[in-house]
């Protein structure tokens, strides 16, 4: 086994037909991995290291699978690890205790995609558990996530081709309910009208245009998460790994069966309904009763509680915890409008912008009049500081009303981060936070 130092994917194989391209291609793009020739070795890796998530040979294990996999999620419980499966197998028949089963070869792009999904939903589940005690201390139930049971709906958008329209037989035949779409219009009005759990595109003659439906669906916050799988002629020349960079999920050729090809779409599907199902169990917190009544977000104290429980978690799990603190700056520019009361007025709109821009596993909170905090499990430093660099950056650009013939106002943050190192360091870090966002050292 290599040992790899900050290793967030072990890759479990025989030999390197498979995990040699792999490992070198999302080590290129920021997944650091860790090979595993046996089992054992896999579940050494998984004790001992921060592990996001696993990727299997299947080919090379002729042993129990179903065993393998449930092993491998044992070594580092209580964190969530999702496991991958590469090689042939029957989704529709049984998930033998995977998160996802892909037929390999799988490209290191389509891999970070699959990566980014299953590991965020991963650790959103373990927030649903450390939010459904805290909110049971105050007498209230979070109902648990409910994935929906009704066939997979499926958006099928391009031109009628043979191979097209073959595929769309083929998900039919699977039991998904296929809408077709021949134009980029068409299809985003039945986007906008009904919510499906796939996209499939057709790139045909023109896959600039399949290529600008995709990035239009990332751009959109209501259909960022929908997967899109990409089907394009054998003879085009765009490559997988642009279409990746793109924002593609998945990309199929008809020189693969439309059977194949329709498994991997209902596999994006089934991923994609738990991730909502989960991100939905999530957001019924804010109809508790418990959060601040004009932002929606944590009270101070509901977030002192949640955070103690949040720490012991990151312990327990060998996850990292982070602590961002945004304070609305004291600019010369605010003095009017803050004297005018303007800034409180808006301080409701900007707490209710925090609260959308943070994903469906961080605890948003307000801590004062003008000063919010968040709590980003499984975040390292450098990656809480970036994620509110981007909150204050949207909301920086938002103007605000100033009264009748002023000119409108903006607001920037003073920023504070910290890492919790432990349960014990949780009031260390919230002063750190706190310091830096008040431009001092901690004492």
């Amino acid at each position: 086994m290599a040992v790899g130092i900050n290793a967030r994917v072990l890759i479990v194989a025989r030999d390197d037909s498979m995990a040699g391209t792999l490992s070198e291609g999302l080590d290129r793009l920021g997944w650091r991995t860790v090979t595993a020739r046996s089992e054992l070795a896999g579940c050494v890796a998984l004790a001992d290291l921060q592990i996001q998530a696993a990727i299997v040979d299947l080919e090379g294990f002729s042993g129990d699978r179903a065993a393998l996999a449930e092993k491998l999620k044992a070594a580092c419980a209580p964190r969530r690890l999702p496991v991958i499966g590469i090689g042939t197998h029957d989704p529709f028949q049984n998930s033998f205790g995977y998160d996802l089963i892909l037929a390999g070869p799988l490209e290191p792009g389509q891999a970070v995609m699959r990566l980014e999904t299953l590991v965020r939903t991963a650790v959103a589940e373990e927030e649903f558990e450390v939010r459904e005690a805290t909110f049971a201390d105050r007498g209230y139930l979070l109902e648990p996530p409910e994935t929906e049971t009704a066939p997979y709906r499926v958006l099928a958008i391009g031109e009628p081709a043979p191979q097209f329209l073959a595929l769309s037989n083929a998900l039919a035949r699977n039991g998904a309910e296929v809408v077709g779409a021949f134009t980029a219009f068409t299809a985003f009005d039945y986007l906008h009208e009904r919510a499906f759990d796939a996209v499939v595109l057709w790139a045909g003659d023109n896959p600039q245009e399949a290529l600008s439906i995709a990035a239009g669906l990332r751009r959109n916050t209501r259909l960022y998460h929908t997967p899109a799988l990409l089907y394009m002629k054998p003879d085009a020349t765009l490559t997988a790994s642009e279409a990746y960079h793109r924002g593609i999920s998945d990309v199929a050729s008809p020189e693969t069966s439309e059977t194949m090809t329709a498994l991997r779409v209902v596999e994006l599907a089934r991923a994609y309904r738990r991730q909502k199902a989960i991100r939905g169990a999530l957001d019924l917190a804010r109809a508790s009763g418990l959060m601040d009544a004009a932002t929606g977000l944590f009270t101070r104290d509901l977030f002192a509680g949640h955070l103690m429980r949040l720490a012991n978690s990151a312990h327990a799990r060998n996850r990292p915890l982070s602590l961002c603190m945004l304070k609305v700056s004291d600019k010369a520019e605010l003095a009017i409008p803050r004297a005018g009361g303007w800034v409180a007025r808006a301080i409701p709109q900007i707490g209710s912008m925090i609260g959308r821009l943070v994903r469906a596993e961080d605890t948003a909170a307000r801590l004062s009049s003008e000063v919010f905090a968040l709590a980003l499990p499984a975040t390292a430093l450098l990656s809480a500081r970036a994620a509110g660099e981007r909150i204050a950056a949207v909301i920086g650009c938002t103007a605000f009303e100033a009264g009748d013939g002023a000119t409108p106002f903006v607001v920037d943050f003073d920023l504070g981060v910290a890492e919790v190192s432990s349960p014990d360091g949780v009031g260390r870090a919230l002063e750190q936070a706190a310091a830096m966002a008040q431009g001092r050292k901690a004492s």
